[in-house]
């Protein structure tokens, strides 16, 4: 799922790691929030505070939530930046390094959340720039498809694709519509399931529920590994098989 890319890539691909990584978000936006009281996942709510601090004449305040913004933007920019330059040297692990940046921020995040809970701005910024990272990372591979940290888009792509359900009448038409509607309600399941699940698991674990998602991120980029190393061990033994000297 995290190796596929321009045409060998399927709606099957594109459903797992939306699955994976709107899981992830739904536990760090859960977590975020019952932690520190922030938005950790989307920046549209930040932007609203950010004109109440403006409007209020509250530099301090309005700068933090300048600091938000610009670190879920900070984000996305840092995945583009290393897609862009990983892909020069090859195709085969583009996804995996800003992959590996963002299970590297939410280890690190929940691992050293006492010590980052005293400065929950600090870590606000890190998770937004963790997010905003995944969200690059999942638009760009699955081509603009997959979006998986904030749900207003994917809400009202899915009532347009809805309603055109009632119009189109051909079936290329059809097939079209309902894989993206599988895709997006793919998407907002597992955000739920994630947020559901976090929730339950921070009751418990506190901030170790993050090094969690940064497991099951890890878990993806291993089973991406081991899937083609098998593929390749299968076609080497088949090959030796039917060789006949």
């Amino acid at each position: 799922m995290f190796r596929h890319v321009g045409k060998a890539r399927t709606e099957n691909h594109n459903r797992r790691i939306a699955s994976l990584l709107s899981f992830v978000a739904g536990i760090v936006n859960v977590a975020g929030f019952l932690s520190i009281h922030r938005l950790t996942t989307n920046v549209t709510g930040h932007f609203a505070f950010l004109m109440e601090e403006v409007l209020a004449a509250r530099w301090v305040g309005a700068a933090v939530f300048a600091f938000y913004l610009l670190s879920f933007l900070l984000g996305a920019f840092v995945a583009s930046l290393l897609i862009e330059r990983v892909s020069v040297r090859g195709e085969q692990y583009v996804y995996a390094v800003p992959a590996s940046v963002e299970i590297l921020i939410l280890t690190c995040a929940g691992l050293g959340w006492r010590w980052l809970h005293a400065a929950p701005d600090v870590l606000a910024c890190s998770l937004l720039f963790a997010m905003g990272l995944q969200n690059a990372m999942a638009t760009s591979i699955s081509q603009a498809r997959v979006r998986t940290t904030h749900l207003t888009g994917l809400f009202t792509d899915l009532g347009i694709e809805l309603s055109q359900l009632l119009f189109y009448k051909s079936a290329a038409q059809k097939a079209r519509l309902h894989a993206s509607i599988r895709l997006r309600t793919t998407i907002i399941g597992f955000f739920f399931a994630g947020g559901i699940a976090g929730g339950l698991a921070y009751t418990r674990m506190e901030s170790y529920v993050l090094v969690v998602a940064a497991a099951l991120l890890l878990a993806g980029l291993v089973y991406d590994q081991l899937k083609v190393r098998v593929r390749l061990l299968a076609r080497r033994f088949k090959g030796t098989r039917s060789y006949k000297p």
